[in-house]
């Protein structure tokens, strides 16, 4: 649960001040574009940070990375809480984004320091699961707080989270990784370090298999204004079914996932997980070019996808971090830096290319899996079975 929290803490920062987007533009004068450099000042922090949250905690341990990150974001919090002007908000938003992803960086080093595999994939089954109901739940705080007391308190809320959760881990997070296990904090080790992953074919491929097909399910959430309104002519009231069942489709691949663990093989949950998105895709794109979008069909084969994709990420995770077992931080750092970059350019590139064309999306959709399926595939022509055990 504490793991999870961790996790959770990244898409709460993002998703709970969402429905306060118009109230804090009217009461700090600010235009649209202004208000979007909050998300963006949060987004392009977060990745960049996600470098390097792994490996300091590789030298100087777990547990005083995530405490401190927790700090920082906390303080972060109320500094947008008491902002009085949009380049204040926009200040304390970066420093949010580069302080929350401690805890979700960090928190897969810790899964893999503490349990054997089998184990370690129920865990972080269950901490995707708990990440997938987090966009569900912080919208509809934040819009409860923004309509009943004002958009500050929803950065109040956050800064209650981040001392809750500081509290929590300061007495309940034991330090995971042994001091004889801790890598020099040097520039030359970790330039190395960093190097050694970034030139790894198999590091790169396992980090594309699952990171970019994560965006044929995020297209469809960035787009979903347009989406749902436009295309399937719902009402801003109703847009919550299509993320019932984006989240449903989570917790599900996620809850198989776990169930799986230590009774098959990691490869074929992996190509299971990849056969339900490769169907759901290409049926998703013949639907489309045959009808036009229906809130009947379409929303489902989104959920499917997002099903199959929580049923083989925590394997292909758990892969990344097993290739470099004495660098399990910097594994966690990099894989996340890689999602994180994809997750930026669809939303600055692609989304707003595809948004307005329901083929289009479906094509997009189709083509990310694509470049995950053949990382995948190229990945199991290149390496005896036996090694990716």
């Amino acid at each position: 649960m504490l793991l999870a929290a961790l996790g959770m803490l990244g898409p709460f920062a993002i998703d709970t001040y969402l429905p306060a987007f118009a109230g804090i533009a009217a009461d700090l004068n600010a235009t649209p574009l202004q208000i979007q450099q909050t998300l963006s000042a949060y987004l392009f922090a977060f990745a960049f940070m996600s470098l390097f949250h792994g490996s300091l905690s590789d030298s100087l341990g777990r547990r005083p990375v995530v405490l401190t990150g927790i700090a920082v974001f906390t303080l972060a919090s109320v500094g947008c809480a008491v902002s009085t002007s949009i380049g204040q908000l926009v200040f304390f938003r970066a420093l949010q984004g580069l302080s929350t992803g401690a805890g979700i960086v960090v928190s897969r080093a810790v899964i893999r320091d503490i349990y054997p595999p089998a184990d370690a994939q129920r865990v972080m089954s269950q901490v995707t699961l708990f990440f997938g109901v987090a966009p569900a739940i912080a919208p509809i705080v934040g819009g409860f707080l923004f309509v009943h007391i004002g958009w500050h308190a929803v950065f109040w809320f956050l800064a209650g989270v981040g001392v809750v959760l500081g509290l929590s881990n300061w007495f309940l997070l034991p330090e995971t990784l042994h001091a004889s296990q801790r890598q020099p904090f040097a520039f030359k080790p970790l330039l190395r370090g960093y190097v050694r992953m970034g030139s790894s074919g198999r590091f790169l491929l396992l980090a594309l298999a699952s990171g970019v097909p994560f965006n044929g399910m995020f297209l469809y959430v960035l787009s979903a204004p347009t989406f749902l309104g436009e295309h399937l002519h719902l009402a801003p009231t109703q847009f919550f079914w299509f993320f019932v069942c984006t989240i449903s489709g989570i917790m599900g691949g996620a809850f198989i996932s776990g169930r799986l663990a230590g009774r098959i093989a990691a490869e074929r949950q992996i190509r299971l997980g990849f056969a339900v998105m490769l169907v759901v895709s290409v049926l998703n794109l013949i639907a489309n070019l045959l009808f036009v979008p229906h809130v009947g069909w379409a929303l489902f084969p989104i959920g499917l996808y997002a099903l199959g994709w929580a049923l083989m990420t925590p394997v292909v995770t758990l892969m990344v971090l097993d290739l470099y077992p004495e660098r399990r931080g910097m594994a966690a750092s990099m894989q996340a830096f890689i999602g994180a970059a994809s997750n930026g350019f669809v939303a600055g590139v692609i989304s707003p290319l595809v948004m307005h064309n329901a083929v289009s999306l479906a094509v997009a959709c189709l083509l990310m899996m694509w470049v995950g399926l053949f990382a995948w595939g190229w990945l199991q022509r290149s390496t005896a079975p036996s090694a990716m055990h």
